[in-house]
């Protein structure tokens, strides 16, 4: 008896978070944690008839923020080419980026983050950069799109979802809610078939005209001929497609910062815009 009342009283006291010793209850201390929901980010309401709303640029009146963005693009059919050593991806424009502490958002296709999965782990881990989809392999959502394949219509939302799967495989942790249409090109029925995937389409008012240029001068004048407080501007980053844009940024981005502009990620400017989390 006096056995059991020590054993009693042991227990009482590694119990007081219970409301009575006499519960079966373990204390709440010995339970396994909840794991903490996501990051939210945010994004638009839903256009007219619940369409997938559409983002090209910030607030014009609240700063001279300006957002950088780069598609890192690769299509299914390019595996061969990079087997075969052309570079889809750019290591050193994103050191330089680095090294200039320049906030930017990456639009990553599923198949580049496969074919690089240590450069999307490092980028989507590097609080400078945001990640976001940029679809599985670039195939167009509409027709005619600068010569792109195209992705059926019955397939359009389950290639959002592909790329969302490739991104997390590859170890992006937290790639955002917003997708980059492939050429930019969309209508009324992509963006219907994009809507149960949750996503704001972030298109883009300036183009950076870095692809396939080779004098980085060029990609440089178009880009601060074009930014406005709130812009987007449009990039690439991957090296054989693009080759002149690392060198454009070692004049782009102490230009701007010299007119006063501060560079931001995309979530951003949707917050800015009244984004709702």
């Amino acid at each position: 008896m006096i056995a059991l009342l020590r054993r009693v009283t042991t227990v009482c006291a590694l119990s007081t978070a219970l409301a009575a010793c006499g519960t079966t209850q373990p204390p709440r201390a010995l339970t396994t944690p909840v794991p903490a929901p996501p990051p939210r980010h945010p994004t638009l309401v839903p256009g007219p008839a619940g369409l997938t709303p559409v983002f090209e640029h910030g607030p014009r009146t609240r700063g001279r923020t300006v957002a950088l963005t780069f598609d890192a693009d690769m299509t299914a059919g390019q595996g061969a080419r990079a087997a075969a050593g052309e570079r889809f991806d750019h290591p050193r424009l994103i050191s330089t980026l680095r090294a200039l502490k320049v906030r930017a958002t990456v639009f990553m296709t599923g198949r580049w983050a496969e074919e690089y999965p240590e450069q999307a782990r490092s980028i989507g881990r590097d609080p400078l950069f945001e990640v976001a989809n940029h679809s599985y392999s670039h195939y167009a959502y509409t027709p005619d799109c600068y010569g792109l394949p195209t992705v059926s219509e019955e397939r359009k939302r389950s290639d959002v979802e592909r790329a969302y799967a490739a991104l997390r495989e590859a170890g992006v942790p937290d790639p955002l809610p917003y997708f980059r249409f492939p050429g930019g090109c969309y209508d009324r029925r992509a963006l219907k078939a994009l809507t149960p995937t949750g996503v704001t389409a972030v298109q883009w008012d300036v183009v950076g005209g870095d692809a396939f240029e080779t004098d980085p001068d060029v990609v440089a004048r178009q880009v601060l001929d074009g930014v406005r407080p709130g812009s987007v501007v449009v990039l690439h980053c991957t090296r054989s497609a693009a080759p002149a844009t690392e060198r454009a940024m070692r004049t782009i981005v102490p230009e701007l910062r010299r007119r006063g502009f501060r560079f931001v990620k995309v979530s951003e400017l949707v917050g800015a815009v009244g984004g709702r989390p």
